[in-house]
């Protein structure tokens, strides 16, 4: 990748002045006379929220722009407007010396008025003796997040340009997070950094973000720390999201939560954006029943035994990373406790983790293994699953993460989660043609063929150093995959398919098409603003497809004859590549299991006719009297609160499941 230092120094030049930093604004509803949090050139400035006591949510008109930051045509302007602007007008600032008139209302120079504008929909505005062409653009996000410092380096120069330098550098900032309905919080942010390996390479980067206190992005759980993923692989900007939301739908473990917005800095906007949950640890954070200081007892000392966070990841770095290499060679970096050298602990925290991965990676290489006793098999084949269906190219190899800790049964074990890292998954990446050939797959792009059990496989060999490999070939995670699959997995899928509309797994796992409407404005700006990325040969072709289905209650697997064609300038059409090849890699997976199932008893379901009703209350309640008897079977699913009896409170909680109170 070209450096882009210079080229963006360049366009954000434009959007400083020689100005000092400005102040908190008065209300432009009872002046017109706004100031800004943030220094500003010579051009015109739009409001997320007309009128509002707010300084930091504002955005300047600007020209579409290259990979390197380079302006295409400067007579050629846009307003890249959040979701909370009204569809028709919007408060606009002029920063010239003189006045300026958009769409018959006049600005004088210092002050706002509301304008009223048309979506897409082009005009002319004459500022300065130059006349420019200017359109409106509206996002659809669920939210925007602006985050402003014009003196981050403490020389004057601009937050981003700052960061962008380096990834160690970091600032803090006043910011603004602004919600779909217009409510602004402008809680200060402690610090931003470049965050990523191979991501942070990228013309698009990302950023991790820590508030001064906690708070909520579009409605997520409040925090403090937040990843700003830039999804600059992926085209239709939406493949974690995707896999994130359904791992949550399926019970993984701390899937992380995160929401579509716009990112903006400094009066810039630098596109369409995932802000996620960071993967941290604490009482607050994503990984909520581990802290750093788990790994001491009352008088400071390490534990015999204590829970950790840590990610199999091939590029930690000699000096930057707490890791240990395992087995193999295999990188194993340690995110909680993340001790430094000279820490109490860091040798005999690092020998420990060691000891505990060794032993739960050579258990995985077996097959036949009992993995049950060195980790949560639920857990590991949901892991598996989700990298299995994204047809993951990092499966296994970076952002694999994994939780130690007691599980039910009081023994320390580990779970596979957090799930992470999917912008090269589903039909996305193309991949390397000489490790294909090596692992002996064909199909990599195509949504056909397995693909985690032989991925890092050695050649004529089943032998692979790749853990979720050794986990898919796994006898006790197969059997419990399978039903998992069917049960868990299928339903959520088939409900973002529009196949069903009856879904309780998730309230915040949506269909295809909510989660289309909730981007698809904000795709369309990312794309216009300059970020069409078509990212050499690593990313695969995306023109067309024979869509797959498959029917559950025939178990019949069909292909279509039609191909689907797909412009690949077009978002809507990206967007929809990736979610089609989603349901059509389900379907296939689906065809290849289907006659292994066998459905699982249903809680609640005592009397075994396939549904939960009252009738099996009134089954719990005879057996309570002594008017019934129930099977070992019966006595499972009756069983509702996991407590080991059967009582009153089993009954009415099936009488809830039928009410849909549960």
């Amino acid at each position: 990748m070209r450096t882009t230092r210079k080229a963006l120094s360049i366009v954000l030049a434009g959007l400083m002045t020689v100005g000092g930093m400005s102040v908190f604004s008065v209300s432009a509803a009872q002046t017109s006379t706004p100031t800004l949090s943030f220094k500003t050139q010579n051009a015109l400035y739009a409001h997320a929220v007309s009128g509002s006591n707010d300084s930091d949510a504002w955005v300047a008109w600007q020209c579409k722009h290259n990979e390197d930051m380079e302006e295409l045509n400067s007579n050629r302007k846009y307003f890249f407007l959040p979701s909370s602007v009204s569809s028709t007008s919007v408060e606009l600032y002029n920063a010239y010396s003189k006045s300026v008139t958009v769409n018959n209302v006049t600005i004088p120079s210092g002050e706002s008025r509301e304008v009223s504008y048309t979506i897409d929909k082009a005009g002319n505005v004459t500022a300065d003796g130059k006349t420019y062409s200017l359109t409106f653009l509206k996002s659809s996000a669920e939210s925007a997040i602006y985050v402003n410092n014009s003196n981050a380096d403490g020389n004057g120069k601009e937050l981003i340009s700052y960061l962008n330098e380096d990834k160690s550098n970091y600032s803090s900032a006043t910011g603004a997070i602004v919600d779909r309905n217009g409510k602004i919080d402008n809680t200060s942010i402690k610090k931003i950094k470049g965050r990523g390996n191979s991501t942070w390479g990228k013309a698009k980067k990302p950023y991790n973000i820590t508030y001064s206190d906690k708070v909520s992005i579009g409605g997520m759980s409040k925090g403090k720390k937040f990843s700003l993923l830039a999804n600059y692989q992926d085209d239709s900007l939406t493949r974690n999201r995707f896999l994130y939301d359904l791992a949550d739908a399926v019970g993984t473990p701390y899937a992380s939560d995160s929401r579509y917005v716009d990112f903006y800095s400094d009066g810039y906007y630098w596109g369409s954006y995932q802000m996620t949950e960071k993967i941290e640890v604490g009482k607050s954070a994503l990984v909520n029943d581990i802290d750093d200081t788990a790994y001491l007892d009352a008088d400071g000392n390490v534990n015999k035994d204590f829970p950790f966070l840590c990610e199999v990841d091939s590029g930690a770095v000699d000096g930057e990373d707490y890791y240990v290499k395992c087995d193999d060679g295999i990188k194993v970096t340690i995110k909680a406790p993340e001790l430094s050298e000279g820490d109490k602990g860091y040798n005999e925290v690092k020998n420990y983790v060691r000891e505990k991965y060794n032993a739960f990676y050579r258990a995985a290489k077996k097959a036949d293994s009992d993995l049950s006793q060195y980790a949560d098999v639920d857990s590991c084949a949901k892991l598996w699953l989700i990298n299995e269906l994204g047809k993951n190219w990092d499966s296994g190899v970076s952002s694999v993460y994994f939780v130690y800790k007691q599980g039910s049964d009081g023994n320390y074990k580990f779970f596979g989660s957090p799930v992470w890292d999917y912008d090269n998954a589903l039909g996305n990446a193309a991949g390397s043609a000489w490790d294909l050939q090596n692992f002996g797959v064909k199909d990599y792009t195509q949504y056909s063929g397995w693909w985690c059990r032989f991925k890092d496989r050695q050649k004529r060999s089943q032998n692979s150093s790749n853990i979720i490999n050794n986990i898919s070939r796994n006898t006790q995670v197969n059997k419990a995959a399978v039903n998992i699959w069917f049960e868990q997995f299928v339903p959520a899928i088939n409900y973002f398919a529009g196949k069903t509309t009856s879904y309780k797994g998730s309230d915040e796992f949506y269909t295809k098409t909510q989660y289309f409407d909730l981007l698809k404005d904000s795709g369309a700006m990312n794309y216009k603003s300059g970020w069409h990325i078509r990212t050499s040969s690593w990313i695969c072709d995306h023109t067309s497809m024979n869509k797959a289905d498959f029917d559950m209650t025939t178990g019949t697997y069909t292909v279509s004859n039609t191909k689907t064609s797909y412009n690949q300038g077009s978002f809507t059409d990206m967007y929809n590549y990736a979610a089609d090849w989603m349901t059509s890699r389900a379907a296939w997976i689906s065809s290849k299991w289907f006659s292994e199932y066998t459905p699982s008893a249903k809680i609640g379901d005592v009397d075994g006719d396939g549904e939960v009703t009252v009738m099996d209350a009134t089954l719990v309640q005879k057996y309570i009297v002594s008017l019934e008897t129930l099977t070992d079977s019966q006595l499972n699913v009756a069983d509702v609160n996991g407590d080991g009896e059967i009582s009153v409170i089993d009954a009415t909680q099936i009488q809830k499941i039928v009410v849909n109170l549960v």
